[in-house]
């Protein structure tokens, strides 16, 4: 029996988000029905708006970070039950790929996905899912391992988070590029992401933490999150003061999380030597980076610089997303200061106007 929802929607291409009645088929197998607690606003929602779909077909259900309660389970579902507490990864690894067979799930390139289930009630459309996903409403259907089980104790208005900014950020620095005890670290963007760095440094016990921004604001939050030192990019040389911080050679590692070719060309001039800078932030059609190989002192080639790039934090969710919990629950992840504002689903274009002129770090959808 399907199930009535309301979600919110891009109808097509250069349209604004819309709150609509939507029908949901029953999960099939392997699939669960979630009803939806708590949903991040997430950039990446953001850019599926402004990229004009980014590839997939219209009518599109936003939001990616979501949390909620499973409703009802599919055939061959053995792990959850109605009335368990989830967290919805965007990632579930595929167990088929090259990259999973060989024993490597982080490395994963085809997530797991539900079969299309959600209809537009106004004319029966089937609906494509962020990521997947498809948080922005009551209820969604996702694979059934890509909802992660959460300890009973954990409030799902913050796990949410857990589920792409926070992931993202404390899996870059815990996954793609680990960074060692006592190392220098600097994080250039602190918005959700950017402060999750942040996080995922000071886990890791670095020993410096040099939070860039153009906004003070996001500065004084990284602080809150562990940053041992701040730049304001746009008062100076960045890369200069980062340098200057880190012993007047530069950091063991950068972090970019911004996603535009100035922080990237930063991040990697901020290194030290065999240094590592990752980009995370995501990048526009078409973009391009200059970079020096030559330079004695800061050139990719003379430096001996390492360049990667970060998706979802590398994250395997199974094993991450409880961890993750537990951190918060032991009050060593901070995710009550990231909620900048609680919100409502018809509220969408307004945190969508925020995050792109203003100071937040997430709103969060509360159902």
């Amino acid at each position: 029996m399907s199930t009535s929802a309301r979600g919110v929607i891009l109808s097509e291409a250069g349209s604004e988000p819309e709150l609509i009645d939507l029908i949901i088929d029953d999960p099939g197998p392997d699939e669960v029905l979630i009803k939806i607690t708590a949903s991040g606003v997430c950039h990446t929602d953001l850019h599926v708006k402004n990229m004009n779909g980014m590839g997939m077909a219209f009518p599109i259900l936003l939001g990616h970070e979501g949390a909620g309660i499973v409703e009802k389970v599919g055939e061959g579902v053995m792990d959850l039950k109605p009335g368990d507490p989830v967290v919805i990864a965007y990632r579930a690894p595929c167990e088929q790929c090259p990259a999973c067979l060989r024993g490597d799930p982080r490395r994963c390139w085809i997530a797991l996905r539900p079969k299309q289930r959600i209809h537009r009630a106004s004319d029966g459309r089937l609906c494509s899912q962020v990521l997947r996903c498809g948080t922005f409403a009551t209820h969604t259907v996702v694979h059934s391992k890509a909802a992660i089980k959460m300890p009973s104790e954990m409030p799902l208005d913050k796990a949410c988070l857990i589920a792409c900014g926070v992931i993202t950020g404390v899996g870059a620095a815990l996954n793609t590029a680990p960074i060692f005890p006592g190392a220098n670290v600097a994080v250039f963007g602190c918005g959700g992401v950017g402060i999750s760095v942040i996080q995922g440094a000071r886990l890791a016990h670095a020993k410096r933490i040099i939070a860039v921004d153009l906004s003070p604001t996001k500065l004084q939050w990284a602080k809150v999150f562990g940053a041992t030192h701040t730049v304001l990019a746009g008062s100076g040389d960045p890369v200069a003061a980062v340098r200057e911080i880190a012993d007047g050679v530069g950091v063991d590692f950068a972090y970019e999380a911004v996603g535009i070719p100035l922080t990237i060309k930063q991040a990697v001039e901020s290194l030290a030597y065999a240094g590592t800078a990752t980009h995370i932030g995501l990048p526009a059609d078409e973009q391009h980076v200059d970079l020096n190989f030559g330079n004695i002192d800061t050139g990719v080639y003379w430096n001996k610089a390492t360049i990667k790039v970060c998706h979802c934090g590398d994250a395997l969710p199974s094993n991450d997303f409880p961890l993750l919990a537990q951190l918060y629950l032991q009050g060593q992840l901070k995710l009550d200061e990231m909620v900048t504002a609680k919100i409502g689903l018809g509220d969408v274009s307004d945190a969508f106007h925020a995050m792109e002129t203003g100071d937040v770090l997430r709103s969060v959808i509360i159902l």
